[in-house]
């Protein structure tokens, strides 16, 4: 038997099976931020997998970023998850839900505002899903209270999501989001408490996770990193000392799971920052399911999260047990409607389209 298909302890949850649901942006709930039934069925379609972790949900409208992403600030919001929450339970599957606050790597056109960054440095790429194309703006620097604040709506989060139903949450940490854009040394050139030494650059990011864990207890929380620094124009002057004081950090706290975003190179640092970790160490990014045994039998990982492959296989873990071939993604048909594309060469698709199941994006 695959060890896929281990059970496996991952804080205070016992999964079934080593096969994890990574965290996919779909741009489908609706233009105020509410989840959908559409949403329900998808989840609940994926309940035979170890652990869900939910498309990334913004935690206040000054993280948001793209259209149609969820959010998690508003009763409304945490009553439109909760049907969700109940639709995989009812399958017997489990399910927590990514937290995310994306900074600079937004638009006044989500917002009405200017984005925010650790710092007034602005990413050298387009925005994704706006048409015509536009580039990035320089964010505005958080002051001190701010960043406090953020804290207190990723604390708000946590607790809305513990009133939706979900078994634990994840902070995304990575891609080139808030906390990452805190964290990496191109981005964080800040003088004062949260920024210049990398124990200052750890504060935001920690702050955080304590005050998530106040709420859900270390064993119902998780983070996710992505040690190669390549999304939204991303780089750190030591990738190694950086993401390891981080990884170290998170495992004196004992967090449930560390979810890694690293496709498998000679370059990669997975297997480093995996020792410096006493939970459950989650890689994800590119894998198949051969692959993944072999990481897990390695000792490099113990457990793998799947993204594309997901989202054209509801079934991935039926079809992984009977070696049944696998339906792959159309890249062409990542997102759902899009109000902000303008202009667009190909039309989106339609709405009996993308309820297919037969598309998917990962978030980065």
């Amino acid at each position: 038997m695959s060890n896929l298909f281990d059970p496996i302890k991952i804080g205070d949850l016992s999964l079934k099976n080593r096969i994890i649901l990574a965290p996919l942006t779909r741009c489908r709930a609706n233009y105020e931020r509410v989840p959908n039934q559409l949403m329900a069925e998808y989840y609940a379609k994926r309940s035979e997998f170890g652990l869900l972790i939910t498309e990334a949900t913004s935690v206040e409208l000054q993280g948001v970023g793209y259209p149609r992403t969820p959010g998690i600030w508003s009763d409304q919001q945490l009553h439109a998850w909760s049907k969700i929450t109940d639709a995989v339970h009812n399958k017997g599957g489990l399910i927590f839900l990514q937290l995310w606050h994306v900074g600079r790597i937004s638009d006044s056109i989500y917002t009405n505002s200017t984005p925010v960054a650790p710092s007034a440095v602005k990413p050298n790429a387009r925005i994704s899903l706006i048409r015509p194309e536009k580039y990035f703006e320089t964010p505005r620097e958080l002051r001190q209270n701010e960043i406090k604040d953020i804290v207190i709506s990723f604390q708000k989060a946590a607790q809305n999501a513990k009133k939706a139903g979900f078994d634990g949450v994840e902070i995304h940490g990575a891609n080139g989001y808030l906390l990452d854009q805190f964290l990496q040394s191109s981005t964080n050139l800040r003088n004062d408490e949260y920024g210049g030494s990398l124990t200052k650059r750890l504060k935001f990011p920690l702050e955080v996770t304590d005050a998530v864990i106040d709420v859900w207890g270390s064993g119902r929380v998780g983070y996710h990193i992505a040690p190669r620094c390549d999304a939204h124009d991303m780089k750190d002057e030591n990738p190694i000392e950086t993401f390891s004081a981080l990884v170290s950090e998170l495992s004196k706290r004992k967090i449930a799971f560390i979810c890694a975003r690293e496709h498998q190179a000679q370059d990669s640092i997975g297997a480093k920052l995996r020792k410096l970790f006493d939970g459950v160490y989650i890689a994800n990014e590119g894998f198949t399911k051969e692959s993944a045994e072999k990481i897990i039998s390695d000792g490099n990982a113990d457990a793998v999260a799947f993204g594309k492959l997901s989202i054209s296989n509801p079934d991935l873990v039926k079809k992984f047990a009977e070696n049944i071939p696998l339906e792959q993604p159309n890249p062409k048909t990542f997102y759902g409607e899009n109000k902000y594309l303008f202009n667009q060469a190909e039309p989106m698709p339609s709405q009996g389209f993308y309820e297919s199941d037969k598309l998917g994006y990962t978030t980065y």
